[in-house]
């Protein structure tokens, strides 16, 4: 890695201006305790709307959410691990929801998760506060492979929804990655999110800031409008 943080933060500014690296214009982060205190039913919701917003215009979503908290037991994961097949059949004649069937599945799947983590960390928050953000990468491959519709960039966008600290690998971080020669493509493969994870944590080490804030930042560094 041979390109200092704080070069990156000054080509953002140069692009962004000042203010926009600043606090308060850059992700919200909850600390341990906050990301604790949230319930399990918040987690699920959450997870819940990440996946349908995945290829969908969020605004659709999130006019519609009041519906989905209202049919599915404000996301209660009990409740919803026992979903049965002929509850499924209901929610998917509601034309208050949006009614895709692989997504709606997923709440029943998901909704089994949380319980099994809380069961064994105490809360579903409290599983993610643990995890270390040096290696968060590793947090969204088990979120996909544990998980259901949680792949792509619906774990970290999760994640980052949900208040946990984590960059995102959008196409403005693929673009300045690729110019530092850190990746040669999108990073999918377990070797090369090894390589994207030790620049963030250089840079973190350096700036002392949340990995969501260097992301933010990194990304003004390409001229994009």
């Amino acid at each position: 890695m041979t390109v200092p943080f704080e070069e990156i933060k000054q080509r953002a500014i140069g692009f962004k201006g000042r203010s926009a690296v600043q606090a308060a214009h850059l992700p919200a982060v909850k600390t341990d305790q906050k990301l604790i205190d949230q319930s399990d039913a918040f987690y699920l919701s959450t997870m819940t709307r990440r996946i349908f917003q995945a290829g969908l215009k969020h605004s659709v979503i999130n006019a519609r959410w009041p519906a989905f908290e209202a049919a599915f037991a404000n996301f209660d994961p009990y409740t919803n691990a026992m979903m049965s097949d002929d509850e499924m059949d209901a929610h998917m004649a509601n034309a208050k929801l949006i009614r895709h069937l692989g997504k709606m599945k997923s709440i029943r799947h998901n909704a089994n998760l949380v319980l099994e983590v809380a069961r064994e960390y105490g809360s579903f928050g409290r599983f993610l506060a643990q995890w270390p953000g040096s290696d968060i990468v590793d947090l969204w491959g088990w979120l996909k492979k544990r998980g259901n519709q949680l792949g792509g960039m619906s774990g970290a966008r999760f994640l980052r929804m949900a208040g946990k600290d984590t960059f995102l690998i959008t196409e403005d971080i693929v673009a300045l990655l690729r110019s530092l020669e850190v990746v040669d493509k999108t990073p999918t493969a377990k070797r090369d999110l090894a390589k994207v994870q030790a620049v963030f944590n250089e840079w973190q080490a350096q700036s002392g800031l949340p990995l969501s804030h260097i992301s933010r930042i990194a990304s003004y560094t390409v001229n994009t409008p």
